[in-house]
C-alpha cells in the first residue's frame, strides 16, 4: 500500500513540476516597458509536426484606463525540409476585450472566433488577410521571415491590470509534411513579463504533497499485534 502511494505521489509531483503550456501572463501600468516571448510547435490531426514552429514577442508599450497597447513581432521559424506560413496569431483576455486594433502585418483583428485543430474559440486573433474568421485566411510570414507591428486592446470599462492567456499560432500553405497543409500552434515555452501559476497544477502540487505525507505517516505507524481468537 506504501510502494502504491508514494508511485501516486511522484507522478502527480513531476506533473505539478511540468510547465504549464501558455501560462497566464499579468501586466498593468507599472509593466510598461516589459516584453515576453511565446515559442510554438506545430500540430494538427492530433499529432505534432516535427519542423513546424514559430515565435512572438510582445513589448507593452503604453496603458490607459481602457487600453493596453503592444508592439509584437512574430517570426516563422519553421525548420528542415517543411515550409509554412504564419497567418495569425491569438489569445485569450482577462477581462474581455471590447475592441482590436492592430498594424503592421497582422492588421487584421477578429474577436470572438473559432481556431481550428481542436482548440475552439480565442478571444481575439491578429491576422495578416481579411476574412470573417481565424480558421482560414491569406497574409502572414512565411519560412524564415519575421513580421511586426503595434495592436491595442480597447476594454469598456477602466481595469488596474491585464492577464492574457491561451496563446496561438496558425499555419497554412505548409509544404513537406504529406497531406498536411494548415495546421495551429501552442506553446512550449515562454521567457519574460509575469506568469502566473496555473490553478490546476497548484491543486495538483497540494494532492501530491498530501500523497506523500499520508504514505509515511502510514509507514511510520507501528504495526498492531495480532489478536488471538476465542472461538
Amino acid at each position: 500500500m506504501i510502494r502504491k502511494y508514494a508511485f501516486v505521489a511522484a507522478s502527480v509531483l513531476a506533473l505539478s513540476a511540468a510547465p504549464a503550456l501558455a501560462d497566464p501572463i499579468t501586466l498593468d501600468a507599472g509593466d510598461v516597458g516589459t516584453s515576453f516571448t511565446l515559442n510554438y510547435n506545430g500540430f494538427a490531426d492530433g499529432a505534432v509536426v516535427d519542423g513546424l514552429t514559430a515565435s512572438t514577442s510582445f513589448t507593452l508599450k503604453s496603458v490607459t484606463d481602457t487600453s493596453y497597447s503592444f508592439d509584437y513581432t512574430v517570426a516563422n521559424t519553421t525548420s528542415g525540409d517543411l515550409s509554412s506560413r504564419v497567418s495569425s496569431f491569438a489569445f485569450d483576455t482577462n477581462p474581455d476585450i471590447s475592441s482590436a486594433t492592430s498594424t503592421g502585418t497582422y492588421n487584421y483583428t477578429v474577436l470572438d472566433s473559432n481556431y481550428p485543430n481542436g482548440i475552439g474559440n480565442v478571444d481575439v486573433c491578429f491576422k495578416g488577410g481579411a476574412s470573417n474568421s481565424c480558421a482560414g485566411n491569406s497574409g502572414g510570414v512565411t519560412t524564415g521571415d519575421p513580421g511586426t507591428g503595434s495592436l491595442t486592446l480597447n476594454f469598456s470599462d477602466p481595469i488596474s491590470a491585464l492577464t492574457l492567456d491561451n496563446f496561438f499560432v496558425r499555419y497554412q500553405s505548409i509544404t513537406g509534411a504529406g497531406n498536411i497543409t494548415s495546421a495551429s500552434g501552442a506553446v512550449t515555452s515562454s521567457s519574460g513579463g509575469t506568469p502566473v501559476p496555473e490553478p490546476g497544477m497548484l491543486v495538483l502540487f497540494g494532492i501530491g504533497a498530501a500523497a506523500v505525507a499520508f504514505g509515511r505517516r502510514r509507514k511510520a505507524a507501528p504495526a498492531r499485534a495480532l489478536q488471538p481468537s476465542f472461538a
